[in-house]
């Protein structure tokens, strides 16, 4: 058999004899990986079918859903993300930083796993895992290690042991013998990736894919692969910090709005119950350029510290820097609040974060966004016991936001009583705590009136 060279493009796994800058299919830049494979005589049997039972369409009447569909990992915020338990027959695809805790979290999984677990680990060997594995305080019961890394004997040792979860650590250390490429190349991932998932599918396992991430922070390998599997969970944090947060960026059984929080500790990681106070820890008094906002991950509020610093400016076009909050958001509040209330944030350098690391994705943050901006220009603090909330449009006017109820009891929970919303938010059915009072805010001259007087 004659060895052949192709480039493959990493995105949309478009395949070219020769090496371009571009790929002519997505147009991304710089995608192009070149590949060696092996010339083979087409094989008389097609590839076998994902599904055993898929031979005969049914009526939708006539399909059968097991009466135990989700299994709970044990772990409270990892079942929230996935939408109450990993479906049976599923495949989970977790990636995140590298030393951002996966491989603690799977074993965590494994302690508290009901239902017999096989771990394959093509990183660590035996030893290491035994290690970890006493830190973490693993009882180990129902759960068998594996160290190998050919898809063939991983399949071979699942079907003898029958365990109910497979997790996969990682899938770019894995290699299918059929494949010349190397481990971690495109088309070693996707083969692997279609053994493991034809397996779910066939006899029902659930298998957790562990996933590595390339310098540019998304998932290393071919794109298709996030479409392969069933979900996909993304871990956030910084590694100079405590806390971590899982995120679903797909989810075919659940919401891909909720989120995980965790705390790294000596002891692996741990639940964190109340998010909200965990973010406002430590939060300055009597210091402008910072106000409080609650937002929506999923089901759940979260209340966070929006903070900003606006100083004169030593450079011809000033700095606008954002961590946390969309840049293009930040630039067209400051375009909004320079050109209806005629702030000169032109002549400032901007410095936009928001505490803990969290990133926020809720429209809802603009009110608190101006109002930290216009209190850091001003230099005038906003009271400690108010929280903002809504959206602010190109005209300046402030637009009604969603769970206003439930904002507003995760606020009141928290000590805040002066709670600046969006004034057609306000109906009767919005039931407002007692000893709470509302801001109706129109627009962002309104916001002004959190400032008179001082």
């Amino acid at each position: 058999m004659k060895e052949k060279k192709v480039f493959v493009c990493s995105v949309c796994d478009y395949q070219s004899p020769k090496w371009m800058g571009q790929c002519p299919a997505c147009r991304k830049w710089n995608t192009l990986v070149e590949e060696t494979y092996e010339e083979k005589p087409v094989a008389k049997n097609p590839r076998v079918s994902l599904f055993s039972d898929s031979q005969e369409p049914v009526s939708f009447k006539e399909m059968e859903m097991p009466e135990y569909i989700r299994q709970n990992t044990g772990i409270g915020e990892l079942d929230r993300v996935l939408g109450g338990g990993v479906v049976n027959g599923s495949v989970v695809l977790l990636a995140g930083e590298p030393g951002i805790g996966k491989s603690t979290l799977l074993m965590q999984i494994c302690s508290n796993f009901p239902s017999k677990v096989l771990y394959v680990s093509g990183e660590e060997s035996r030893g290491q895992l035994k290690l970890r594995g006493q830190r973490l305080q693993i009882n180990g019961e129902n759960t068998y290690f594996l160290t190998e890394t050919n898809v063939d004997n991983i399949l071979k040792y699942a079907d003898k042991l029958g365990p109910q979860v497979v997790i996969i650590d990682s899938i770019q250390t894995m290699l299918d013998p059929a494949c010349s490429s190397i481990p971690g190349s495109i088309t070693q991932v996707k083969e692997c990736a279609t053994k493991l998932i034809a397996k779910a599918k066939s006899k029902g396992i659930s298998i957790i894919l562990v996933g590595h991430v390339n310098k540019e922070g998304v998932i290393a390998g071919p794109k298709l692969l996030e479409h392969m599997v069933d979900a996909v969970l993304y871990f956030e944090g910084e590694r100079i910090h405590s806390y971590r947060i899982i995120r679903a960026i797909k989810n075919r059984f659940g919401s891909t709005n909720e989120i995980g929080v965790f705390e790294m500790t000596d002891m692996g990681l741990c639940e964190v119950p109340s998010p909200s106070e965990m973010l406002l820890s430590g939060r300055p008094v009597g210091v402008s350029g910072s106000c409080a906002v609650c937002i929506m991950e999923g089901s759940r509020p979260l209340i966070a510290e929006v903070q900003a610093l606006v100083t004169p400016t030593a450079f011809p076009a000033p700095r606008r820097t954002s961590n946390g909050i969309d840049y293009n958001r930040l630039c067209l509040i400051l375009a909004v609040l320079e050109k209806r209330l005629g702030l000169k944030f032109s002549e400032n350098d901007v410095y936009i974060n928001v505490v803990n690391g969290l990133r926020v994705d809720d429209p809802s943050v603009d009110l608190a966004l101006a109002l930290a901006l216009i209190s850091s220009i001003k230099d005038i603090p906003i009271p400690q016991n108010v929280i903002a909330m809504g959206e602010i449009g190109l005209a300046g006017e402030c637009r009604s936001i969603t769970n206003l109820g439930k904002r507003l009891n995760e606020a009141h929970r928290l000590g805040f009583d002066c709670i600046a919303v969006p004034h057609n938010s306000l109906d009767s059915k919005v039931k407002i705590p007692k000893g709470v009072s509302t801001i109706p805010i129109q627009g962002v001259y309104d916001a002004l009136s959190l400032f008179k007087g001082k």
